[in-house]
């Protein structure tokens, strides 16, 4: 009795020592928490953020540029606190930044800096183009700076009124591709069977896992899209340097004839082309830019504000505010549930368009899609909640991204109208599932499968066995039926006479938005804030409108630290860091290419997805 209460006893203290040491953790980092927010209290100004006269404008985008950031508030301040570099910088406070610029007389002119930037759409690239040509219509000028210009760098080079390269930089364009790895091969030899389930012969997002290449479909598809595209880069260059597109495109051509000529020297190539106006080197370009502008207190550059920081001086307020015209973002991939900002919940994305819908001060909604689509279960129950908002009589417009391709395009169906960016990547009407059966290589390891059910279809649905025939009809019946739902839903919310006329359009092609409006697709080119002026029009709000976003809601916490760091981190300087930009490997892609089918392990989910892109 005694040893056993010994054992007790033992027990009974080391289970206290653990809990007393979890206290003791607990306690000493609410108590550095505390002294952070304390330091951060102390520092806070007591004025308010302030600019002088003479300040130019750094456009310097970071990493990539996106709709909404997939990080917290609280994340990004924090971020900021310790200096380390963003990795993604939003469009609309570009645009916004430039449009406050065009109108404050603080600012004397702009410098574009693309060194930082790592990804970037054609169609966000032509939104701000659209910005800063209403920038330069007031007279400020424009300059861009760079090390290196890779081709969308080189796109935001180009609206300013002249080039600035590093003596040891190069520009680099070599056109549009859509190239993906084919594995059929090689899953023929780890005897994996691949079960695809398709409607449409220009639906090709799964086809890398049932062939060796593109197949012609495909590659038809993707050249027309592709050229589309194209020619709208070389068209805004063009334009913006006030070069011949021949020209240009000859500045292209032979590239490598032409390095050699130039002994290598790339930024003596880009000069004598025409691609660049100076060569400069930093410390020669901050002299002239300092004369240009006017030069900063310490006098070894010019007087700057990054578009963060004068956001935050003019005061432009990113917390959740109220207006008639409500804008909510879907960007990233479409699946079910809630997810966090970057992915696109159904139950995320149906719940912001309620909250719009029960405010009485919305009017008119614009739903802003930045998506390549994804389940197409969740992308219906988004679209209906579009449908029931315009049913409650408040007016909503889509406005179309980089991206609003398959289930990005389906949810569009059911607005009073749909507006695409020329470059917008739209479309590809069609759907898909797959399911990967593992059955062969298991036994290639001496491990198999068997047992007995209590129906024909009990253990049939089991990637460690072949799929059953019956089981393929079923998955392909499905495909068939949402396909047909999918252009049902087209025909009537775009007028189409008949299935048949939309599937001329249909069968999973892709198109530009220059295309899809041509088409009837979509209704007009433009904008998101041409989609707003419409949407506000449409409403009846004339020129009287304010906007509001649908942003995230913060916690007390989250909301107490913010408020006590506000105005601090406008002081904290960042310093310029470099990240490289590694292209994905191909394992990377392909695992990508199937988190969608992987997503639900409570059955066969068919994906309305277009898995197109741009290299």
């Amino acid at each position: 009795m005694t040893e056993n209460r010994s054992i007790l006893v033992r027990g009974w203290l080391r289970f206290w020592r653990i809990v007393n040491g979890a206290r003791i953790v607990f306690l000493n980092v609410l108590f550095l928490l505390f002294l952070y927010v304390f330091y951060v209290a102390m520092l806070r100004p007591d004025e308010p953020l302030s600019m002088r006269g003479d300040t130019t404008l750094v456009l310097r985008p970071h990493g990539n540029v996106v709709e909404q950031y997939s990080s917290s508030p609280l994340d990004r301040a924090l971020a900021r606190a310790t200096d380390q570099a963003p990795v993604e910088t939003r469009l609309r406070d570009i645009l916004e930044a430039v449009d406050r610029a065009s109108r404050d007389s603080r600012i004397s002119q702009m410098v574009i800096d693309t060194d930082y930037l790592w990804n970037i759409g054609l169609s966000s690239l032509q939104d701000i183009e659209h910005a800063i040509t209403a920038f330069k219509a007031s007279g400020k000028p424009v300059y861009a700076v760079a090390e290196a210009l890779g081709q969308h760098q080189y796109y935001l080079a180009s609206m300013a009124d002249e080039i600035w390269l590093s003596p040891d930089g190069l520009v680099w364009m070599d056109g549009y591709s859509n190239i993906r790895h084919f594995y059929r091969e090689g899953l023929e030899k780890l005897e994996v069977e691949i079960n695809l389930f398709r409607v449409g012969e220009y639906k090709s997002a799964m086809e890398p896992y049932i062939r060796n290449d593109m197949s012609p479909e495909a590659k038809e598809a993707a050249q027309f899209w592709l050229e589309s595209l194209w020619q709208q880069y070389l068209e805004a260059v063009s334009r913006n340097r006030g070069m011949p597109m021949s020209r240009l495109t000859e500045a292209i051509t032979n590239f490598a004839d032409k390095v050699e000529a130039a002994e290598g020297d790339f930024a003596q190539l880009a000069l004598n082309l025409g691609l660049v106006d100076r060569l400069v080197s930093g410390p020669e370009a901050r002299t002239v830019l300092a004369a240009t502008g006017a030069p900063n207190d310490v006098g070894d550059s010019f007087r700057a504000v990054g578009i963060e920081h004068y956001l935050e001086i003019s005061g432009y307020s990113t917390a959740r505010q109220r207006g008639n015209v409500r804008i909510v973002v879907a960007e990233g991939e479409i699946t079910r549930g809630e997810q966090p900002p970057g992915r696109i919940g159904a139950e995320t994305t149906a719940g912001d368009l309620r909250a719009a819908g029960r405010d009485e001060q919305v009017k008119a909604v614009v739903l802003r899609i930045d998506s390549p689509g994804g389940d197409a279960f969740s992308s219906e129950v988004i679209r209906r909640e579009v449908q029931a908002l315009r049913e409650s009589g408040k007016t909503v417009v889509v406005s179309m991204g980089d991206v609003a391709a398959s289930g990005g395009y389906w949810i569009a169906m059911g607005a009073n109208e749909i507006w695409a960016n020329p470059a917008t990547i739209t479309g590809s009407i069609g759907v898909y599932g797959m399911i990967p059966t593992f059955g062969a290589t298991l036994q290639k390891i001496g491990v198999y499968a068997d047992g007995v059910g209590t129906t024909p279809l009990a253990g049939k649905l089991r990637i460690d066995r072949p799929l059953d025939e019956d089981v393929k009809r079923i998955f392909q019946s499905s495909t068939n039926h949402i396909y047909e739902e999918f252009l049902d839903l087209v025909r009537v919310s775009r007028g189409f006479e008949s299935r048949e006329a939309v599937n001329e359009f249909a069968r999973g092609r892709v198109w530009s938005g220059r295309q899809a409006v041509e088409f009837g697709l979509v209704d007009r080119t433009g904008t998101l804030q041409d989609a707003v002026e419409s949407a506000a029009r449409i409403a009846g709000l004339g020129d009287t409108y304010t906007v509001s976003w649908t942003e995230p809601e913060l916690t007390q916490f989250e909301r107490l630290l913010l408020e006590m760091t506000s105005g601090v981190l406008a002081r904290i300087h960042s310093g310029k860091r470099g990240v490289s930009d590694l292209p994905t490997s191909f394992v990377q892609q392909m695992i990508e290419d199937l988190r969608f089918i992987a997503s639900r392990d409570d059955g066969f989910t068919v994906a309305a997805h277009c898995l197109c892109s741009i290299h």
